[in-house]
């Protein structure tokens, strides 16, 4: 069964349960326990389920403003991850922000700041929209409902017209061996566009997706000039994505 197989199982079951532990789930899917501790997070960072202490429950009435509610295991880690990555915004900035969860945290540390923003997420869009010194243009295309986010053929055409001093993306999965990978071509197709049109690409990563792979291989470790990340990324995953070249910002 693949993620995509089990994340339908995993939404079914939680919309019939309301919640369900972590063990419980393994047992509905037949599946490991870290198998389905690490959808949980990647499910949470769509937005469609929040995370509890030992599981997970569903999504009531999720609205576009709740998406800076979402509880993840790894919420305050993200923060500081946006925090330094917002670091790297100097007034007069023209920045591509992509529809992840971590990239979302940056809206907070931006407000204060004179820039130019083009996204293709609508929390980004909702959390930004009356800053009056934030100008917004926001990618057209295809809406997808599960990510809140503007997707598709025309997305990339419109995200081909501009260019960006830089662009803060973040992936589902990132290893020496495999670069940079996602779970939908969705997601790749866009990321991959915003890589082509920054002059510098940051990539927002929390640990636990660093030395794993995911579906889509779309973009290899040159493409990224910096990597932010958490302490807690185990020292042999470093020194390989060091030896690689990439330079990284890592914080507590």
């Amino acid at each position: 069964m693949n993620f995509q197989e089990r994340k339908k199982k995993i939404l079914t079951a939680l919309d019939d349960a309301g919640s369900l532990t972590v063990f419980e789930l393994a047992e509905i899917l037949d599946a490991s326990p870290a198998t389905i501790r690490r959808d949980l997070g990647d499910i949470a960072d769509e937005g469609l389920l929040l995370r509890t202490h030992g599981g997970a429950m569903k999504m009531e009435n999720p609205i576009l403003t709740g998406f800076s509610e979402k509880s993840g295991v790894n919420n305050y880690v993200k923060e500081r991850i946006a925090e330094k990555a917002a670091s790297y915004v100097q007034d007069g900035d023209i920045i591509f922000l992509d529809c992840g969860s971590t990239v979302f945290q940056m809206c907070r540390f931006l407000k204060k700041k004179s820039i130019r923003v083009i996204t293709n997420s609508l929390p980004i869009l909702a959390e930004l929209i009356d800053v009056p010194s934030i100008q917004i243009n926001l990618i057209g295309g295809e809406l997808n409902k599960a990510r809140k986010a503007i997707h598709g053929d025309k997305a990339v055409q419109h995200i081909h017209g501009y260019h960006a001093h830089k662009a803060f993306i973040g992936v589902d999965g990132l290893s020496a061996e495999n670069g940079l990978t996602a779970h939908s071509e969705l997601e790749s197709t866009i990321t991959t566009a915003f890589i082509r049109n920054a002059g510098q690409v940051m990539l927002l990563c929390d640990a636990t997706k660093i030395g794993r792979d995911s579906y889509v291989k779309f973009a290899e470790l040159s493409a990224i000039h910096t990597l932010i990340t958490d302490s807690h990324v185990d020292s042999a995953k470093i020194t390989a994505l060091q030896q690689s070249g990439l330079h990284l910002e890592v914080v507590g």
